[in-house]
């Protein structure tokens, strides 16, 4: 399970991670309150407004960042992104404590931000390879989520005690200083330890070879697919778990703070269960969709706070199955030369849908109530799932078989040529 860790780059990468991150998500929980209770009434449309606004970049700059990734020094592209982060964190933070912010500015600063991330995000995603080996890869793609989700059930417990007891602004300055250790953990890594690859060179059509790559493999697609569906309408979980918080149980930042680490607990415990496994395979996306669907009903239906945070464990247990599976099943099948440009199309199908679900999703919330909210992302979870199954009956993958022997089993099996399903 935790055989990446036995690497020093890795190791060191890891734990830098994990600090960076628990102040990611200390500042992002800061935000969502500063938003939803400070600076508006209740307004879950001005949350969405603000989710959009920070992941449509990578909607509109995917195919540059990724070929960025594919051509650049990753760990020195890193070292840009994290820096411009920290600043950015730094002056909103200000801002606040001065008593000067306002609904504009929290715009502003989740554009930036949006921009800084979408050049970030594939070279993050893609620089775990120059980590580790490939037959490592899975592994370390888990463990990544693992550092993830630990951090998002750490940070916004602390964001929500620190919030309620000194406010948002000094949160958002605590994660400006939690930066310093990703970019430590940067300047130690080893580069003779490092994994190089062969990067690519400049020349023409470089951006359209990588939607070409992506369009000759059918299982890519399908994942692309599944992924656009879940991140668009089931991943808006700061505009659920606040709406249904403060809204439908009447609680405070606090609430929200642990109601979001209670969901993170479950998304650890997906998280370590994909480290176990030796290979990605599609049946894991397809099936952790038709889960998360379930759980998103169980959690919309929940007549009380504390039944509403257990049914948050099998949500977020089944969301990040689904993104840690697609991930790592798009990284190890995707050659090393396309890998940058392909995972930059993965992450802006993820997260470049939040401008067109995170919004929709704040109306419905407001308009018919946070558990309809909720419904929503229940009918993603099942429509992903669907978009799985036909796929693997349409193109002839999936066959049912009954056994007339003895113990008469029906028995169903899939497969794509070559790869793992």
């Amino acid at each position: 399970m935790f055989r990446s860790l036995r690497l020093f780059n890795y190791r060191i990468w890891f734990f830098g991670a994990l600090v960076s991150n628990i102040g990611t998500w200390m500042q992002r929980t800061a935000q969502d309150w500063l938003v939803y209770d400070i600076l508006t009434e209740q307004d879950a449309a001005a949350m969405g407004i603000v989710m959009a606004l920070q992941m449509g970049p990578q909607l509109v700059m995917a195919p540059w960042a990724g070929l960025i990734a594919d051509r650049f020094d990753r760990q020195k592209l890193l070292m840009a992104t994290q820096i411009s982060m920290a600043v950015l964190g730094l002056a909103l933070g200000l801002m606040v404590i001065a008593d000067v912010a306002q609904l504009w500015h929290v715009y502003a600063f989740a554009l930036a931000l949006g921009m800084v991330t979408a050049v970030d995000a594939p070279a993050r995603q893609t620089f775990v390879s120059d980590l580790v080996r490939d037959d490592y890869l899975p592994n370390a793609v888990a463990l990544n989520s693992t550092s993830f989700n630990l951090a998002r059930m750490i940070g916004p417990a602390i964001a929500g005690v620190l919030t309620v007891a000194i406010g948002p602004g000094p949160v958002f300055l605590i994660n400006t200083a939690t930066f310093a250790a990703m970019i430590a953990a940067l300047l130690a890594i080893r580069r003779q330890e490092l994994h190089p690859r062969q990067k690519v060179a400049k020349g023409r059509g470089q951006i359209l070879e990588g939607f070409r790559y992506v369009k000759d493999r059918p299982d890519l697609v399908v994942v692309l697919a599944a992924i656009f569906i879940i991140g668009t309408f089931g991943l808006n979980f700061s505009v659920f778990v606040a709406s249904m918080a403060r809204t439908e149980f009447g609680g405070h930042a606090g609430d929200f703070g642990v109601l979001s680490s209670v969901m993170a607990a479950g998304s650890v415990t997906g998280s370590l269960l994909s480290a176990r496994r030796d290979r990605p395979r599609l049946r894991y996306v397809f099936g952790a969709s038709a889960a998360f669907g379930v759980a998103c009903t169980a959690a919309a239906l929940a007549p009380t706070v504390w039944l509403f945070g257990l049914a948050l464990v099998p949500v977020g247990a089944a969301a990040i199955t689904i993104m840690t599976s697609a991930n790592a099943y798009v990284q190890t099948t995707t050659d090393p030369m396309m890998r940058g440009r392909v995972m930059s199309l993965y992450m802006a199908i993820l997260m470049g849908g939040t401008p067109i679900g995170a919004p929709l999703v704040g109306l419905v919330s407001n308009s018919f109530g946070p558990r309809w909210g909720l419904g929503v992302a229940a009918l993603s979870g099942v429509a992903a799932a669907a978009v799985g199954i036909l796929w693997a009956w349409r193109a002839h993958h999936m066959r049912l078989r009954f056994d007339r022997s003895a113990r008469r089993k029906l028995s169903i099996t899939y497969g794509v040529p070559d790869r793992p399903v």
